[in-house]
C-alpha cells in the first residue's frame, strides 16, 4: 500500500446478511450496465477482425494487462524443477486395477536454501490400458487441509471422490496436484514458497506474481512431468479446480496452451466472475488481508482510489485467453453458492463468445442465464448450475460428457494378421 501511495482500501462484502455491508444478492442492484472492455478491440480503438490480429495484437495486450495489473508476472529466473517418482503401487479403484505413482518435483533452491519447494503430484492410471491415456489433473487439497475441512464441512465432501471412478470408467487416468506445496496460501508465505525462493525472501514488486499465478505455474510444471510419463497421452491432459483453485485452474488454462480442456468450478471473484458485477464477493474481499497474496500488488489500487470500473480487463477476457480450447464452468445454486455469483460467471463466459467465434469455434450459445440444472454443452464453452452448495461433485458427469467431445479414450492396439 505504501508503494501504491494508498492509505485505505474498500471494505469487502460481508457474508453476514445482517451486516450493514452485507453482500448483495439482489439482481436489481447487481449493476446491470456493466460496460465491459471489448476483447476484440485494440487499445488504439481498432476493431479486431481476423484471427491473426487476435494472436499477434489483441491477445498480447490482454495478457500484459493481466500480468501487470491483476495476477502478476512470472519471473524469468525461476530455477529448474527436477522430478522423481517417490513410490509406485498397484491398487484397485472400484473394479479398475490401477498404477498409482507418488511424484515429487524439487525446485532448485541452491541460490536461496532457506526456501524449499517440493511440488507434490499423484498420478493414477489404468493398469491394463492399451496405450497412453488421457488424464484429468485436479488442483487438490493437502491431506492436512482436507482433514480439517472435511471435519468442519462434511456435506461439501459428500461424493467428492466419485469423479475419479467416473474418469477411470472412461479409460482415462487422473492426477492430483497440491498447489500449496508450490506456494503457501497466506500473506506471510510470500517470503516462502516459489515466490520467496525467487525473491530471496524479500518483498514483492508491484507487478510480481501472487499465489494464484504461482499455483498455475506449478500446474504447468506438473504437466512438464506428465509429458515424460509414457502412460500419459500428454496432448489430452485436462485441468480442474474448485473455488480458489478454480481461479488458479482457469489462469493455468489461459496461460498454458498445452492443457486440452478445463472444468472450472465455483471460481468466483478473481476467477470467472465479472469484477464489475455487484453480486456476492467483491474486489475489496480479494484485496483484503485474507486474500491479497493471491494477486499482484498493483491489484490493490482498484480497491483503493480506483474501482472495478477502472480495471483494464475483466473475467470474460481471461476466459477468452483460453480460446479456442474448450472450457466448462460450473457452480452451485445461487441460494447456497451465491458468494461466487453463478450468473456473473455465466455472463463472463457469454461475453468471451465473440473470441471463440472469431477463431472458428462456438461460445456458450446463449446470453440468457439457463434454468437450474440445464446443461449448455453444445458449444466449446459449457455451463451448468447444479442445485447443491459449494461443491464441484454434481457437475462432474456433465463436464465429462462435454469433455468427451474432445478427449478420446485410448484405442486398443491393432492386431497384425499374418
Amino acid at each position: 500500500m505504501n508503494l501504491l501511495h494508498i492509505t485505505s482500501l474498500q471494505r469487502g462484502a460481508d457474508g453476514d446478511p445482517e451486516s450493514p455491508n452485507a453482500a448483495n444478492y439482489d439482481e436489481s442492484k447487481a449493476n446491470p450496465h456493466l460496460n465491459l472492455p471489448d476483447p476484440l478491440r485494440l487499445k488504439n480503438g481498432k476493431k479486431v477482425t481476423t484471427r491473426d490480429m487476435w494472436w499477434s495484437e489483441r491477445r498480447p495486450e490482454i495478457v500484459e494487462d493481466f500480468d501487470r495489473e491483476i495476477y502478476g508476472r512470472v519471473p524469468k529466473n525461476i530455477p529448474p524443477v527436477t522430478w522423481r517418482v517417490v513410490s509406485s503401487t498397484r491398487e484397485t479403484r472400484g473394479d479398475v486395477p490401477v498404477i498409482m505413482n507418488q511424484v515429487l518435483g524439487h525446485v532448485d533452491n541452491s541460490a536461496f536454501p532457506s526456501a524449499t519447494v517440493d511440488i507434490e503430484l499423484t498420478l493414477t492410471t489404468p493398469a491394463n490400458a492399451p496405450g497412453p491415456v488421457p488424464v484429468m489433473m485436479e488442483f487438490g487439497l493437502s491431506a492436512q487441509m482436507r482433514a480439517v475441512l472435511e471435519k468442519r464441512y462434511p456435506a461439501l465432501f459428500a461424493g467428492a471422490e466419485q469423479w475419479k471412478q467416473q474418469v477411470l470408467a472412461k479409460g482415462w487416468g487422473y492426477a492430483v496436484y497440491i498447489p500449496t506445496t508450490v506456494q503457501p496460501d497466506n500473506g506471510e508465505g510470500l517470503a516462502e514458497g516459489v515466490i520467496g525462493l525467487v525473491n530471496h525472501g524479500q518483498p514483492r514488486g508491484l507487478d510480481d506474481w501472487g499465489a494464484l499465478r504461482a499455483w498455475a505455474w506449478g500446474a504447468s510444471r506438473a504437466l512438464d512431468y506428465l509429458e515424460t510419463d509414457k502412460t500419459v497421452d500428454a496432448k489430452q491432459v485436462g485441468i480442474e479446480g474448485h473455488s480458489r483453485y478454480g481461479k488458479a485452474a482457469l489462469i493455468a488454462m489461459a496461460y498454458d496452451a498445452r492443457f486440452a480442456v478445463a472444468y472450472i468450478s465455483s471460481s468466483g471473484e478473481a476467477g470467472a466472475k465479472l469484477f464489475r458485477r455487484n453480486f456476492g464477493e467483491q474486489i475489496g474481499n480479494i484485496a483484503g488481508t485474507g486474500e491479497y497474496h493471491w494477486m499482484a500488488g498493483n491489484f490493490l489500487k482498484y480497491a483503493g482510489p480506483l474501482t472495478e470500473s477502472d480495471l483494464p480487463v475483466d473475467a470474460h477476457e481471461l476466459i477468452a485467453l483460453c480460446a479456442p480450447r474448450p472450457v466448462f464452468l460450473g457452480a452451485g445454486s445461487t441460494k447456497e453458492d451465491g458468494w461466487v455469483d453463478p450468473k456473473g460467471m455465466f455472463l463472463a463466459e457469454a461475453a468471451a463468445g465473440p473470441v471463440y467465434d472469431l477463431l472458428g469455434k462456438k461460445g456458450v450459445g446463449s446470453s440468457e442465464f439457463p434454468p437450474m440444472g440445464a446443461a449448455l454443452i453444445d458449444g466449446d464453452l459449457g455451463f451448468r448450475q447444479h442445485d447443491d452448495g459449494h461443491t464441484p461433485a454434481p457437475n462432474w458427469s456433465t463436464f465429462l460428457k462435454f469433455a468427451s467431445r474432445y478427449i478420446k479414450e485410448p484405442a486398443a492396439p491393432s492386431v497384425q494378421r499374418r
